[in-house]
């Protein structure tokens, strides 16, 4: 039998030739790099250059926006009155607000006309907004400012609209968005505006931050800053802005609770207002502390400055004056208040004159020669009074404000202690020529001359008659806070405080800084004693009583004590007789004193008012603000009355008796006529 073979399946294996081996590895080779630079590109996208790619990835579907910081409040103190509710109240402080944002990009053209018009009916864009209002449609953006500062009710409304119609024409929900902010609020419009001031509504563009006008919110805008926060918005129509992620919280500034008192605040400022109005001022002022702890209560300023209409003081030069705080800024010469000063440096000689075994220089009932006011280095210009006066003591030459009174104390000062002690007296014990601290920009320290120093047009500050001028306060600067303060040693038996607008900084129930009464009254050095200042309160309670230069001052129902001031401002070098800063400065009651209040009045109109006087004299123009500001606070603080006899005669109260200083009045008008029996007292000096 024959066997068959069977045809193979398969052909048979053959090697492959060396060409065509060649190829298959470069092909194998290709592919492998192929697929290693694939490798290599997936290593650098998503490990390399993961943030770059996560971020443009992110910036297609997500978009940050700044998450703001609720700016540090301000509180008034309300403290003061006995039994009255303490809850904070605040005086300046954020406010939520929202600006309009529009997605230019995701709304068909068909419907931007529509809408643009209905949300004119929700939204009141101001004119600059306004004229670049329908502009914002068409701008090739995915993000276009429309609106600013609009409030969460308007927000509320508008969305309320947006929604149902986004959804009726098929557009993204978050191609109409608002974006939240804060906005300083001042529920008490113009009170204490110059003191506080406000921010702009402009922010930086890269911190987002507020920038101060001035006042309170720049010294304290460390503080009150806070520190943005971040939010993550998603460009998707399936999701609303409405969801989006808070992924950095925003830090919120720190409060500052004033010392300034709301209610004593707005009663200085009515009757600072009242009494520029009343006397033709060009400005007015007032400062009111509180003698013991330096706390500034209130510190009112006319023309007002209102914050929430900052932009029309800047931009109009002649509103720029209204702006400043005028009673730290300006340092004028004090006039006649600076006697009082004298006469206690000239009490505090005769201490020190004991002190070294030797005579004082004077009494306060010393009969003293006041016909005469030739002094050294003023040959040819003697010193004048406003009216002649042959023989005054010390209470009788603070009470008719005697020039030649206190410039004869001064002459004895010098002869008995030099120059340079009488000089250091009015630095190292009353801070005259030295900053009191306030936490305000733009003090000024004033000007206190200084032997042997020069000006700069190379002339000396300090000549012969230079102290003679300092008695009676001319030849010296100071501000009326420094004035306050030098007055508050009067107050508070001898004590040198600090004046400060600030009780204490907290920030999240953590007190920053302390500045209580009680952290910081123990600090305060003693300057005078108590015994000089006894005698001066005798010369300053005759002020304002029948005779003195302002009996427009007494406080009906209290005691008080206080002091005139006129002086004529330098215009172009020499002393003007049509510009006039009349002052006066007091407390109340005498012996435990509740303010220390000083009125200003700058540039008051020159005339004579029959049966007053010359309106420009401290006691007309300021005496009467100082006794409306003293009595309503007196009455507000529930102090009562210390004098509830000294009232005027037509007064059913009035009780000659029992009423305080009236004795004391009628023996000084005694001994003045028996000293001037000769002399008229309307006679002016020759």
């Amino acid at each position: 039998m024959q066997t068959r073979k069977l045809p193979h399946i398969l052909p048979p294996p053959t090697r492959l030739q060396a060409p065509n081996k060649k190829r298959l590895l470069i092909l194998a080779s290709f592919v492998f790099f192929l697929f290693t630079l694939l490798v290599g590109q997936f290593f650098r996208i998503q490990i390399s250059e993961n943030n770059k790619w996560r971020h443009i990835a992110q910036g297609q579907h997500y978009f940050d926006v700044s998450e703001p910081f609720i700016r540090g409040t301000f509180y008034a103190n309300t403290t003061l009155k006995k039994g009255a509710p303490v809850a904070p109240l605040k005086l300046a402080f954020d406010i939520p607000k929202y600006h309009l944002y529009i997605d230019p990009e995701a709304i068909d053209a068909k419907y931007k006309e529509e809408i643009a018009a209905k949300i004119l009916t929700f939204v009141r864009p101001t004119s600059a907004e306004l004229s670049r209002y329908k502009s914002q449609f068409y701008k090739k953006s995915r993000s276009r400012k429309l609106v600013a500062w609009i409030d969460e009710s308007v927000k509320n409304s508008l969305l309320a609209w947006w929604r149902p119609f986004a959804r009726q024409k098929k557009i993204e929900p978050n191609a109409l968005f608002c974006v939240g902010d804060t906005q300083r609020s001042h529920p008490f419009g113009k009170l204490l505006g110059q003191v506080m001031h406000t921010v702009r509504l402009q922010k930086d563009d890269t911190s987002y931050e507020a920038y101060p006008t001035g006042g309170l919110e720049l010294s304290c805008n460390a503080v009150l800053r806070g520190k943005l926060g971040k939010r993550r918005l998603m460009r998707s129509p399936r999701h609303s802005l409405e969801t989006s992620l808070v992924i950095e919280k925003p830090e919120h500034g720190a409060d500052v609770f004033l010392t300034i008192n709301h209610c004593l605040q707005a009663i200085a400022e009515e009757e600072v207002e009242r009494g520029v109005k009343e006397c033709g001022a060009r400005c007015g002022w007032a400062v009111m502390m509180e003698p013991y702890t330096g706390e500034i209560l209130a510190l009112a300023q006319y023309p007002f400055f209102v914050p929430d209409d900052y932009q029309r003081y800047f931009n109009d030069p002649h509103f720029i004056e209204d702006t400043k705080v005028k009673a730290i800024t300006d340092a004028n010469e004090p006039g006649s208040i600076m006697k009082a000063v004298t006469c206690a440096i000239a009490l505090k000689a005769n201490k020190t004159l004991i002190a070294q075994g030797k005579k004082p220089i004077f009494s306060p009932t010393e009969k003293i020669d006041t016909s005469r006011g030739s002094f050294p280095g003023r040959a040819g210009k003697p010193l004048k009074d406003t009216h002649f006066h042959h023989y005054l003591n010390m209470y009788l030459g603070l009470q008719k404000s005697s020039n030649i009174y206190v410039a004869t104390l001064v002459h004895r000062i010098i002869n008995a202690l030099g120059a340079n002690w009488y000089r250091n007296e009015l630095e190292r014990t009353f801070g005259f020529g030295i900053k009191t601290g306030i936490e305000l920009p733009s003090e000024s320290s004033g000007v206190l001359p200084t032997p042997g120093k020069t000006h700069p047009n190379g002339k000396l500050e300090w000549s012969t008659p230079t102290p003679y001028s300092l008695a009676m306060g001319h030849n010296v600067q100071a501000t009326s806070l420094q004035m306050v303060r030098t007055f508050a040693i009067f107050a508070n038996g001898g004590t040198l405080v600090q004046p400060t607008l600030i009780r204490k900084i907290v920030s999240k129930d953590k007190t920053l800084i302390d500045n209580t009464p009680q952290a910081r009254k123990a600090a305060f050095p003693h300057v005078l004693d108590a015994d000089i200042i006894r005698e001066v309160h005798k010369g300053m309670k005759f002020v304002t009583k029948r005779g003195g230069s302002a009996p427009l001052a007494n406080i009906w129902g209290y005691t008080e004590a206080g002091k005139t001031g006129t002086s004529e401002k330098i215009v172009g070098g020499t002393y003007s007789k049509e510009k006039n800063v009349t002052t006066f400065v007091g407390f109340a009651p005498v012996e435990k004193p509740a303010f220390v209040l000083l009125v200003c009045m700058d540039e008051p109109k020159v005339c004579f008012i029959p049966g007053k006087g010359f309106n420009q004299r401290g006691g007309l123009a300021c005496g009467p603000v100082f006794r409306e500001i003293g009595r309503r606070t007196l009455e507000y603080l529930g102090t009562p009355p210390d004098d509830p006899h000294g009232y005027p005669k037509s007064d059913p109260r009035y009780d000659p008796k029992k009423a305080d200083w009236i004795d004391a009045v009628e023996k000084a008008e005694m001994l003045y006529k028996e000293w001037n029996e000769n002399t008229s007292i309307n006679k002016t000096h020759p």
